[in-house]
């Protein structure tokens, strides 16, 4: 196999990395499952994989059930701000060569993601699509041996589909995002508890009576909403679809457009994988005081330029927070640069939800060595087999079992002859 070099913070964390490795897996019963069963066949045999993720405990055990299945895997980390450092040197041990370092600046992300693409990829597994933009756009000789790739995201799902409608896309994804058992659990549960994590890390506040503003009602935003509202916060939904608007109403938040909210906001957090939206207009006219985060993948939703040219001077008060003092004499606090803060300022997802994330990103890797040749060049869905089999082994591994249909029931639900 092609060898690949690795750039961690450093390498005395590794103990410490494998200890939280550890913990972690003790909440991936599904990952642990297939874990043994790749051990047992070896479907990954001689396959080449380079990840572009989060590097963390959850991710770790993922590389690792990849790696007892038969592959070779290098990482490199998907956020400049979500690596820790501890479990990137554990991996390294391990036998996976990582690129990533907490705080790298772009230079140093981008030489990352060609030292993971240095590795000679057959399989690609993307958090937000730049190794596979990269590879479209700057290492287009690497395509003739990829077999295909799996993306985590909506905004990398959302990369993908311009992609192909482009005619740029050259060989075949799996949205893993779009599966039932990623998308329903891991960004309405996942997201909604971490991004609630990262935002009280880092401030330390106390959510009851806070005015807090979501933009984005999708699965993320739901569970930001019913997170921020379970700690007695007021929550204010902002929204562009009408159909998740009229959701939103129905489910008891107040819905409004985003200069009326940016007016009595406390905190805003953005979910929705577009750019700049909150934006000038906005920061004019909040409130002292007012809090930004985001949660959607890129750091593009807040427009940070924009607030920038507001502010007479900024500093940081705290970890992931910096203050800036605008002209006018207010205070806008900005959370982890912009950035993921469920990831810069905490852990990130609960392992126990990314379960099933990553358990469906290790049975489409399978999938994708057993159909390789055979898959047409576009954004495929997660196999309706695989999405289940992950729900099946998520229920088993909590001890609950459901019911089957009978023959009778079956046949019934196949049939039309039988009515009133």
């Amino acid at each position: 196999m092609a060898s690949t070099s690795y750039d961690v913070r450093d390498m005395s964390l590794a103990e410490t990395g494998r200890q939280r490795i550890d913990w972690a897996f003790r909440e991936m019963p599904v990952i642990g499952i297939i874990r043994e069963r790749f051990a047992a066949g070896k479907p990954l045999k001689g396959i080449r994989i380079s990840g572009c993720l989060h590097v963390t405990t959850e991710t770790a055990n993922l590389a690792l059930a990849l790696q007892a299945g038969g592959a070779g895997v290098v990482l490199c980390a998907s956020n400049p701000l979500s690596t820790q450092d501890d479990v990137a040197a554990a991996l390294v041990e391990y036998g996976i060569p990582t690129s990533a370092i907490k705080g790298e600046d772009e230079a140093t992300y981008y030489r990352h993601i060609n030292n993971a693409l240095d590795f000679k990829p057959n399989i690609t597994i993307d958090d937000g699509a730049d190794l596979v933009t990269t590879i479209h756009t700057k290492r287009t000789d690497l395509i003739k041996g990829i077999i295909g790739g799996a993306e985590e995201t909506t905004t990398g799902i959302i990369r993908l589909h311009s992609m192909h409608r482009a005619g740029r896309l050259k060989y075949p994804m799996i949205a893993v995002n779009d599966a039932q058992t990623k998308h329903l659990f891991d960004n309405r549960y996942g997201t909604g508890q971490s991004t609630i994590d990262g935002i009280t890390r880092a401030t330390n506040i106390l959510w009851a009576g806070k005015k807090v503003v979501v933009c984005g009602y999708g699965w993320t935003g739901r569970g930001v909403t019913m997170r921020a509202r379970g700690l007695g916060a007021h929550v204010i939904v902002v929204e562009v679809e009408p159909v998740r608007a009229l959701e939103a109403v129905m489910e008891g938040y107040q819905v409004m457009p985003l200069l009326e909210a940016a007016r009595v906001g406390d905190i805003f957090i953005t979910v929705t994988g577009d750019k700049n939206v909150i934006d000038k207009a906005h920061f004019r006219v909040m409130k002292d005081g007012a809090i930004l985060a985001n949660s959607g993948h890129f750091n593009a939703e807040i427009n940070i330029p924009a607030l920038e040219g507001l502010a007479k001077n900024k500093r940081t008060i705290r970890n992931f927070v910096e203050e800036y003092a605008l002209k006018d004499g207010r205070r806008l606090y900005l959370l982890g640069e912009g950035r993921l803060i469920n990831l810069a300022a905490a852990e990130g997802h609960p392992a126990s939800v990314m379960d099933m994330s990553f358990a469906n990103q290790a049975l489409c890797a399978e999938y994708m060595v057993k159909n390789r040749g055979k898959l047409e060049i576009k954004v495929h869905q997660v196999p309706e087999e695989i999405d289940k089999e992950v729900a099946r082994l998520k229920l088993r591994a909590m001890g609950i079992a459901i019911d089957t249909l009978t023959a009778e029931q079956r046949k019934y639900l196949a049939s039309w002859e039988e009515g009133t």
